[in-house]
């Protein structure tokens, strides 16, 4: 699957305005009953009805263009939140052991209870948001926390809670530090580097925007 990235941010009068709060709170509280953080800013808070594994977005893009299936995803900045079921940032770290990753910079983090993001605008806004905002990569649905990315049950396939039906946890943390590996290595060659120019995963991709899941 082709991400575009959203292209940089804008001076303000050449810019939609940000949606108002009710209509963040209309569509994560109404349609997809999502808890919403003290704001403004419109944050969304982690640990409740999803966790985030966030990744840098050079590293996301190419974990999108492959075969694996995931759950929702969003941009912001430089980073990529791929949402998986909550608890599983509490996995990150036993995970990155048994795969043999432990140890490893990756820069690859997961965010849970207690955590937020920055809330990507509703994806059936009109007229989007500004330039540089948080949006939806691959937008949820109502009662998509069922096929989140989790860990499989006892006697279970891969998947989560279905019994092999859906994306996988184990494979989706593999993935993502396989290619936020690559990309640092990308990074690091001068080479490459060179071409792809500051602030760039890959010559000719531009990543811009100061926006960070926090």
């Amino acid at each position: 699957m082709a991400v575009t990235v959203p292209p940089p941010r804008v001076a303000p009068e050449d810019s939609p305005a940000d949606p108002p709060r009710d209509a963040y709170a209309s569509w994560y509280g109404g349609v997809l009953g999502w808890p919403l953080a003290e704001g403004p800013p419109a944050e969304l808070l982690t640990g409740v009805r999803f966790d985030v594994l966030e990744l840098p977005a050079d590293a996301g893009e190419r974990l999108l263009r492959g075969p694996l299936a995931t759950g929702p995803v969003a941009f912001s900045g430089r980073r990529m939140g791929f949402l998986v079921a909550p608890g599983s940032a509490e996995e990150l770290d036993g995970l990155l052991e048994w795969l043999e990753w432990g140890g490893v910079a990756l820069d690859l983090i997961a965010l849970g209870s207690g955590g937020r993001i920055s809330a990507p605008v509703p994806p059936e806004h009109p007229g989007g948001g500004p330039r540089g905002a948080a949006v939806w990569l691959r937008p949820p649905e109502q009662g998509c926390e069922a096929l989140l990315p989790s860990l499989p049950g006892p006697g279970q396939g891969a998947g989560p809670r279905h019994g092999g039906a859906g994306p996988d946890l184990v494979r989706l943390v593999a993935a993502a530090a396989t290619e936020c590996h690559r990309a640092r290595l990308w990074r690091r060659t001068p080479s490459r580097g060179a071409a792809a120019g500051p602030g760039t995963g890959r010559p000719g991709q531009t990543l811009v925007g100061q926006a960070r899941f926090s």
